[in-house]
């Protein structure tokens, strides 16, 4: 029977803990996913750690926008991924271009390089690329070992086509992760469509404060009185979804 691994995308502590609850088999711990998501802090990342025992890895990006990083910015990079390598997280999260869309191929090996042993992921910086064949190659070639995709194309369901081509080609030297746009009712027919055996998925959603003053100036202020949210209920509906 396949086995199949979830990996949810959680934007702090407590989403954190709501996916863990649900089952996943793998954080993608990042801060402001309404950005594409940001490094988390270091204290953020240091809780999950201790706290739960599943596969952790910190998204390594020091801003939101494109993935054209100065020297500084990369220079934060490699700052952050010797901390989260101290604190034992199990792989990291990166991605970065050149300006002609191509993989900054240079410097993603010397991410990938800083990070050893930990795993390495590409994120969704590869759909931004110029070629994704090539840029699939390049990743082999420096040792990643799994690529986040929705198949160039702004969802997973759009995408499909290309997301099946490129596990194919992959032949098994590198994870083809299907991610954007995923959910408990498309789930299993990308499974069947794509022939991958590892999901990404958010599953964002929102909950009201706890707080019982709720100042009348702000009273309709989304910002101040809800809170990201994921419901464990559909993590678990994800996996019940492919099996």
């Amino acid at each position: 029977m396949q086995q199949y691994t979830i990996e949810i995308a959680t934007s702090d502590f407590l989403t954190t803990k709501a996916a863990v609850e649900g089952g996943a088999d793998r954080i993608e711990l990042c801060a402001n996913l309404a950005e594409g998501g940001t490094t988390a802090s270091y204290g953020t990342v240091k809780q999950c750690r201790e706290s739960f025992d599943v596969q952790i890895y910190p998204i390594i990006r020091p801003r939101g926008g494109d993935f054209l990083y100065t020297d500084e910015e990369f220079s934060i990079m490699l700052q952050d991924i010797r901390l989260f390598k101290e604190l034992g997280c199990d792989g990291i999260v990166i991605g970065m271009l050149n300006r002609d869309g191509r993989i900054d191929y240079d410097r993603s090996a010397r991410l990938v390089e800083a990070a050893y042993p930990l795993g390495v992921t590409f994120h969704r910086a590869f759909d931004r690329c110029l070629d994704p064949v090539e840029a699939m190659e390049q990743l082999v070639q420096m040792g990643c070992e799994r690529i986040l995709t929705s198949g160039q194309l702004p969802t997973v369901s759009e995408g499909v086509e290309m997301i099946a081509e490129l596990n194919r080609k992959a032949a098994e030297r590198i994870i083809i992760m299907p991610g954007s746009g995923l959910r408990k009712d498309n789930i299993k027919w990308l499974a069947e469509k794509t022939g991958c055996h590892e999901f990404h998925s958010s599953l964002r959603g929102k909950a009201p404060s706890l707080m019982e003053f709720i100042h009348p100036g702000f009273s309709g202020s989304a910002e101040s009185y809800m809170n990201n949210a994921i419901d464990p209920e559909e993590v678990r509906a994800l996996r019940a979804a492919l099996e």
